[in-house]
């Protein structure tokens, strides 16, 4: 008997017809012997519609009410999931943040989880039943929920996997694992058998939607098992794993894109020491996350400073850029959403040289121009029109021959980076 922590997400749960195959699937595993704790994402669009209610009413909601509005999307899921559970002959109970309890704190819409009380689910288990988990969802001291950020339910799974000493974390989507890039961009996108855990993050943070970057630093700090499967069909997935000399030698394992930002410029910021500062505390201080940054220093003592924000971010991101500018002394704000991150990843890029000189000459072949760039070991980003994103994952994906086994992949150049 193991004890398994299984996560389904939106599209997972997308309908009645999906639930039951859940369901179906779940029921199975218990049969089988495993000891299931199942954690459960708002049906598909839900999250995205109570969101699109609170914006319709105010451009600046509340964000406590904000997160007591968003967080009920799972409410519906883990009860709907427990009662087609109990219809098919299992022993099912459904709990909420509160019910467990889990506590969360920080701020909303993007609360960290502080404790995880063991208990209930473990006496609950204990007496043959399969818990069905809210995820996305925290709850502080004082009863207010927060929630745990976009994709928050796989950060919900690892560290309930984490809590309880699991076995595995299994992540369930509407896709069979972790590809070298979205294959609806590339039809030739190969799956991995298995990533590092660094890859993961990196990979998050460029945007892929594979896994939440806070549940893999869970995974990794915890040392939770992790696998990606799908819900839909019974195919093997990607183990997420500590990197190892094997996986270095693929140089670059992986692309990512990113639509979710809006380059925000602030123009004519006098070129003084502390300018920066003003700006970008006053946007921690909103708990606003900036991606990347760019500093463009002019002969007339001025500069234009450029930054990237989340799109739901933009109104509140722009109007503290706004309250900065008058407060410096400085011009106009310029706000283009129509922006995309394009990210390649791999572990092997620590020892590799010429990786950059790669990706710029494969951009500037298909007349693709780099509006901002920022790197990091095993990741390089570039910032670029929106309209480029398709065709820029393909020629990249093609230019680093990622359809091909790793052991063919080499860097072309040999010039920085």
């Amino acid at each position: 008997m193991a004890l398994i922590v299984q996560k389904y997400g939106g599209t997972s749960v997308g309908n009645l017809e999906r639930i039951k195959n859940v369901a179906q699937k779940v029921l199975r595993r218990h049969q089988e012997g495993d000891e299931l704790v199942v954690v459960v994402s708002a049906m598909a669009g839900e999250t995205n519609r109570l969101i699109k209610l609170a914006l319709d009413l105010t451009e600046l909601p509340d964000l406590r009410e904000y997160d007591a509005l968003i967080s009920t999307g799972e409410n519906v899921a883990v009860a709907l999931l427990a009662i087609a559970l109990q219809s098919m002959g299992g022993k099912a109970r459904s709990l909420l943040a509160y019910q467990v309890p889990i506590l969360a704190g920080g701020v909303y819409k993007d609360g960290r989880i502080k404790k995880i009380e063991t208990q209930k689910i473990r006496k609950l288990l204990q007496a043959g039943k399969i818990v069905v988990v809210a995820g996305f969802q925290g709850v502080d001291q004082d009863g207010n929920i927060h929630t745990l950020g976009r994709g928050g339910s796989d950060t919900t799974a690892v560290a309930l996997a984490a809590a309880l000493k699991a076995d595995l974390c299994e992540i369930y989507t509407d896709v069979d694992g972790i590809y070298t890039t979205d294959p609806n961009i590339c039809p030739d996108a190969r799956k991995l058998d298995k990533i590092s855990y660094e890859e993961v993050m990196e990979m998050a943070s460029a945007g892929a939607k594979v896994l939440m970057i806070r549940s893999v630093e869970l995974a990794k700090n915890y040392n939770v098992r992790l696998a990606v499967l799908s819900s839909m069909v019974d195919l093997p997935g990607t183990l997420v794993v500590k990197g190892d000399k094997e996986m270095e030698k693929t140089i670059v394992s992986a692309v990512a894109y990113d639509k979710n930002e809006v380059k925000i410029t602030v123009s004519q910021v006098p070129d003084q020491p502390g300018v920066a500062a003003t700006i970008f505390r006053s946007l921690g201080e909103a708990h606003i996350i900036v991606d990347m940054i760019v500093q463009n220093v002019s002969e007339k003592g001025y500069t234009d400073l450029t930054f990237t924000v989340r799109k739901e971010d933009m109104a509140r991101a722009k109007k503290i850029a706004e309250e900065a500018s008058r407060k410096l002394g400085a011009g106009a704000i310029r706000i283009d959403p129509n922006v995309a991150k394009i990210s390649i990843v791999g572990v092997g890029m620590r020892s590799a040289a010429g990786v950059a000189g790669q990706m710029f000459e494969a951009l500037g072949k298909a007349g693709i121009n780099i509006q901002a760039i920022s790197t990091s070991e095993i990741k390089i980003s570039c910032l670029i029109d929106a309209k480029y994103t398709e065709l820029a994952v393909r020629e990249l994906h093609s230019d680093f021959e990622l359809a091909k086994p790793p052991a063919l992949k080499r860097p072309k150049k040999k010039s920085g980076k």
